[in-house]
């Protein structure tokens, strides 16, 4: 009995589980508010993280107050190819769309952050087992050590402790593969700025070149079960582009996955965040603004409750402001699944044109578009009705 006792740590009010964005900027948020907040990540800072690494404006309107957002390329041109061909470029002078980061880079600043604001931060940290009780929720670490909190933020991953335990069910699963590629001096001036995206050969695939400085980061995503056909469209990309002999400084896969409408977001004490929670937007798949929303209203939430009844204002924050949003990305997902060439002429004009880059600076929703009755009945018409 002694000796299990000096395993288990200090009562702490909130425990995090994974440090990447959605984690750390729970720990922030709770943090901030004083709770006794403590972090629970696996790996080490800084460390590599597959990911795009495109900030759109949401995310920066949350991240740029709390942290020096490490920029590596501001992009005001996107180049719109369809499986490699009918390319246009669209420029937004002065008015960046996106910023471009390295996860290592971005996550690193969020730890700083959370570590100034009052958490500890605990590496190499591996979570075996979580449980709960009437009184408080147990993390037990695969060394044995063993803590307590009174609430859990689990922000470790789709397919993780925490997502599991919460019973998180999901409606689409999707099979993300990328390369980043050393950048010649050629290659640098012909991205520096700009962002290439691709309309890909199966229903709802597409590809992207993101600019990071030295580095390209390439990539390519489609509905999962289609292997073969995923690590054929990144080689023929490559091919496309001509950087198919770059020299491969990362290359890397990863799963994302979108929840049901109706899977749960807590259990008790324990509450998901970003991809433990599957949000992301279903057509573009983008997950850092879910990731820092939620996990920054999860914060906010666990630090002030008292009783698990306490923390249903989460979930009414993400079916206000996410459910919306990844309701409209399911359906201009299915429309561009079965009508790819129009979509691609919807870009060139100048009013799809400037939706797309308002919704990149975070000034526009897709449920708002979705909302505008004309648009409505014409996703109607095209095969995007609500499911």
């Amino acid at each position: 009995m002694i000796a299990r006792l000096r395993q288990v740590t200090a009562q702490w009010d909130v425990a995090v589980i994974g440090a990447g964005p959605g984690g750390l900027a729970a720990a922030h948020a709770a943090a901030t508010a004083g709770a006794r907040t403590i972090v629970l990540e696996r790996a080490e800072h800084p460390r590599y993280k597959t990911c795009g690494g495109g900030l759109i404006g949401t995310s920066l309107a949350i991240a740029a107050p709390r942290i020096a957002v490490p920029a590596r390329d501001t992009v005001a041109a996107i180049t719109f190819t369809e499986n490699g061909r009918r390319a246009f470029t669209r420029r937004s002078p002065g008015h960046p769309v996106l910023t471009m980061v390295r996860r290592d880079d971005f996550d690193f600043a969020w730890y700083e952050a959370a570590r100034a604001a009052g958490a500890e931060v605990r590496q190499n940290a591996q979570v075996r087992t979580l449980d709960q009780d009437a009184e408080a929720a147990t993390v037990t670490l695969a060394d044995g050590e063993v803590l307590t909190a009174r609430f859990v933020i689990g922000a470790d991953g789709s397919a993780a402790i925490s997502s599991r335990h919460v019973g998180v069910t999901f409606d689409q699963q999707d099979l993300g593969l990328e390369v980043e590629v050393a950048a010649t001096g050629a290659d640098r001036a012909a991205y520096r700025g700009r962002v290439l995206l691709d309309w890909g050969p199966v229903p709802g695939s597409y590809g992207w070149v993101f600019p990071k400085d030295d580095e390209l980061t390439v990539g390519v995503i489609m509905e999962k079960g289609r292997g073969a056909e995923t690590k054929k469209y990144l080689a023929d990309f490559l091919a496309q582009l001509g950087l198919a002999s770059r020299r491969v400084v990362r290359d890397s896969g990863h799963l994302t996955r979108c929840r049901r409408t109706d899977a749960p977001l807590r259990k008790g004490r324990v509450l998901v965040v970003g991809d433990a929670a599957g949000l992301l937007e279903p057509w573009t798949r983008e997950g850092i603004s879910y990731a820092l929303r939620s996990g920054t209203w999860a914060g906010e939430v666990a630090a002030r409750a008292q009783t698990p009844a306490d923390l249903t204002e989460y979930d009414q924050n993400v079916q206000r402001e996410l459910a919306p949003e990844m309701a409209a990305g399911r359906r201009l997902l299915r429309v561009f699944a079965k009508h790819p060439r129009l979509m691609h002429a919807a870009f060139a004009t100048p009013m799809g044109w400037r939706a797309f880059e308002s919704f990149c600076r975070g000034e526009l929703s897709m449920a708002n578009v979705v909302r505008r009755p004309s648009i409505s009945t014409a996703i109607n018409l095209l095969g995007g009705r609500p499911a």
